[in-house]
């Protein structure tokens, strides 16, 4: 059988490495003094793989796994380089404290990845100098904090300051001049991107001459010619919505070394630039070496392309030669890569490059994707709309790939609204049956994580419903069991706000239903103690202040019949929370909601079959209020198969707990003998018994011999209709030997006799013939 895609299992060493991180204490760590300290113990010595490893992971189950809780001092871990070993690092957003930069200031790290990490300020600048011996890689993209220093007094190298001081002194902060590149000679690859424009970048970059690779986003240059000290060295520059003048196209061709050349800009509206045909073909002319190219987001001024008769001859080819962009025809080779997103150029038919993002088709959108979600969400956002437009309208035939895109981007931009939306909603169609039989188990345990994701940090209205509806393509609950309880937890919560969008609300009923529907005992007990009953009566208090009976209402009731089945303490929750009253009123208000009689009933029969709460539901109101409904041809028989269901509990106890003088016992009796011989026995039904355990306690009784004719009855309906199914329940659960007792009671009806012989005969039936497919 071929596996589906994305089903390689996690490596040993991946899950090792998780196990550890979450279970520190038990595996590498012990707690020292009175604060508890985290201290690696004496006897581990970790090599840098290892040491590489556990910290990039502990930084992406930070940001993905909600149940896993930071580790105050866990980069003091890593302090001593005889111990740990520490080379290559990605760390990102505001978890990173300067503290956590000096805790690790002896490593000799050759690799430095901090990206967004708004917390940082000049002190950890100044510990980047620590690894300046060694660093050859160093990305400070989005970290434009780390260039300031607060104002007021400076703080020694171990203080640290609350969290309120440490905002109201980055409000007053000022550059810090005093920092500089001098003695990082092994430096090559450096990213600035989105360096603040009060810094000089020109002074700042002059002590690294021999720099090979350098990011310089939405960088101010008043004065790019500095750029050519670098010009017989440098082999990749990006300058990503830098604003291009003709100097700087001047300075970028005297860059002859240049293989990868990124000017491509957000959006064309914020550009006095106009890209030329000349420009382009000036930039193919000189940098020779170049295999990587993106121009994406610019105006192209003049026609760069061949008539349109010429560009539809043949098949699309990627020799330059035949390139329907002119400039790109003089190129020796095609491109490894070109950018071509937002921009016109994209939908011609002959490219040369082997990879291309653009908005042309599939390809070259999940190519912008991949390029363009780590440091540029507000580019892959707009991709990752055109692919739900694609999965929406027409066929995703590269099911794997994108939704492995989608679930990156989510991950690393859970704080962006436009991704988060955008990207929760292309999930929805992803996920959806036609693409089902494709993805593997892993794979849609990956998209149910980044959906909770989204679900916990986004309250948005778009968002959630999204999220919900994503939730809704799964088998559930199979297929959610690995996160039960905190689904539920989610869910809940969503539903807590009474007056919370209609339709998010509607979905989110729905899927808690779903939830306790076909789950064992222990689980509806737990989500009971969540407030699950409570919720769902708030929300069946609303809509009856609404006058509503809808579908949040329907399935309300239908939650909580499903969580209280065989679960007392959910029974007895829902007669705590004024329940009955809700029932009484509910049918007073919605005389004719068949549907919702049937759903009330069934939750009244889980509360009757628990012995401790029936007192509750004797009274002359409840008992009158059952044996009326016991004539209702509401939903064919399940009302009054219900109703005759609860007072067959409530007859079991016998006469001496019946009190009240009106309705009579015998009265009651008699309307439900009544009702069971109106029933057909052929029936087909509207429920679903997990265990017949409830019924067959009603057999082998004679205080009331009508209780004990309903459960005859229900089991004689249930083995003829539905035999290949409850047949063999009954068996197993010793239902034929309680019924040989009915046949021995002299207290026994004869009718109850007669039916308690067919239930038998269809068990021995089935047993003698259990390949019998003419049901």
């Amino acid at each position: 059988m071929a596996s589906k895609a994305g089903d390689d299992p996690d490596s040993l060493m991946s899950l090792c490495t998780v196990f550890c991180l979450k279970n520190l204490r038990r595996t590498m760590c012990y707690s020292e003094g009175e604060q508890n300290r985290l201290q690696l113990r004496p006897d581990v010595f970790l090599p840098g793989e290892i040491c590489d490893r556990l910290v990039n992971v502990y930084m992406d189950l930070v940001h993905t796994d909600s149940d896993f809780e930071p580790q105050d001092g866990f980069f003091q871990l890593f302090s001593d380089p005889r111990s740990t070993r520490l080379t290559r690092l990605q760390l990102r957003e505001d978890l990173v404290r300067d503290r956590d930069l000096e805790a690790i200031g002896k490593q000799d790290l050759m690799e430095l990845h901090l990206t967004y990490c708004s917390r940082l300020t000049a002190r950890g600048l100044r510990t980047l100098c620590s690894f300046r011996h060694s660093l050859l890689l160093l990305s400070l993209f989005g970290c434009s904090s780390v260039f300031f220093r607060k104002s007021g007094a400076p703080l020694a190298a171990g203080e640290d300051e609350d969290e309120e001081d440490l905002e109201e002194r980055l409000q007053r902060h000022t550059v810090d001049l005093d920092f500089s590149f001098q003695g990082f000679n092994r430096l090559r690859l450096l990213n600035l991107g989105g360096l603040p424009a009060e810094l000089d970048v020109e002074t700042l970059l002059r002590p690294l001459p021999a720099l090979t690779s350098l990011d310089l986003s939405s960088v101010h240059l008043p004065r790019p010619a500095f750029l050519t000290q670098w010009s017989e060295r440098l082999a990749s520059l990006v300058l990503y919505n830098v604003e291009l003048t003709e100097e700087l196209i001047h300075t970028l061709l005297q860059m002859s070394r240049l293989r990868h050349l990124d000017i491509s800009r957000e959006n064309q509206r914020t550009s006095k630039f106009k890209m030329t045909r000349k420009t382009l073909s000036s930039i193919v002319q000189s940098l020779v070496d170049l295999v990587s190219l993106d121009i994406s987001g610019h105006i192209m001024l003049d026609n760069c392309t061949v008539p349109a008769f010429e560009d539809a001859v043949g098949r699309p080819s990627i020799e330059p030669c035949k390139s329907s962009i002119y400039p790109f025809q003089e190129l020796k080779r095609p491109l490894q890569f070109l950018g071509l997103y937002n921009t016109m150029l994209c939908n011609v038919t002959h490219i040369p490059a082997y990879k291309i993002t653009g908005s042309k088709n599939e390809d070259q959108i999940l190519n912008a994707i991949e390029a363009y979600t780590e440091q540029r969400p507000e580019l892959a956002h707009r991709a990752i709309n055109q692919l739900f437009d694609i999965a929406r309208i027409q066929h995703c035939s590269q099911l794997l790939r994108a939704l492995q895109l989608v679930i990156t981007a989510l991950k690393t931009h859970k704080y962006d609204k436009s991704i988060q939306v955008t990207g929760s909603a292309a999930l929805f169609y992803l996920t959806n049956t036609e693409y089902r039989s494709d993805q593997s188990v892993r794979l849609r345990r990956q998209v149910i994580q980044v959906v909770l994701n989204g679900m916990e940090h986004y309250q948005e209205v778009t968002v959630q419903r999204n999220c919900c509806l994503t939730l809704c393509n799964f088998s559930i609950p199979e297929e959610l069991e690995f996160q039960y309880h905190r689904v539920n937890l989610l869910l809940l919560k969503i539903l807590e706000p009474v007056r919370q969008d209609e339709s998010i609300q509607r979905i989110a009923v729905h899927l808690c239903n779903a939830l306790v529907c076909q789950v064992d005992n222990d689980h509806k007990e737990a989500v009971g103690k969540m407030g699950f009953v409570k919720t769902m009566l708030n929300l069946i208090q609303k809509k009856l202040q609404d006058r509503m009976c809808d579908q949040v209402m329907e399935f309300s009731w239908s939650a909580l019949w499903n969580i209280t089945d065989e679960t007392p303490d959910n029974c007895q929750m829902f007669l705590e929370c004024n329940g009955m009253n809700l029932f009484l009123d509910c049918l007073k208000e919605f005389p004719d909601k068949q549907e919702l009689h049937r759903n009330m009933l069934g939750l009244l029969g889980n509360v009757a079959e628990v012995k401790a709460l029936r007192p509750q539901l004797l009274t002359k109101q409840f008992i009158t209020v059952f044996s009326e409904l016991l004539d209702s041809k509401a939903d064919g028989i399940e009302v009054s198969y219900n109703a005759c269901g609860v007072l067959s509990h409530i007859m079991f106890d016998g006469p001496e707990v019946w009190t009240m003088e009106e309705p009579k016992r015998t009265h009651v009796m008699d309307k439900m003998w009544a009702a069971i011989q109106s029933w057909d026995v052929s029936s087909r039904r509207n429920i679903n018994y997990r265990s017949f355990e409830p019924i067959l306690r009603l057999l082998p009784q004679s205080s009331a011999p009508v209780s004990q004719h309903w459960a005859t009855w229900a089991l004689y309906n249930l083995v003829s209709v539905y035999s290949s199914k409850y047949c063999p329940l009954l068996i197993k659960e010793g239902g034929v030997i309680l019924l040989q007792k009915v046949l021995e009671l002299e207290s026994s009806h004869q009718e109850t006799k007669d039916m308690a012989r067919k239930v038998m005969e269809q068990c021995e039936n089935f047993k003698e013939d259990p390949m019998d497919t003419s049901r």
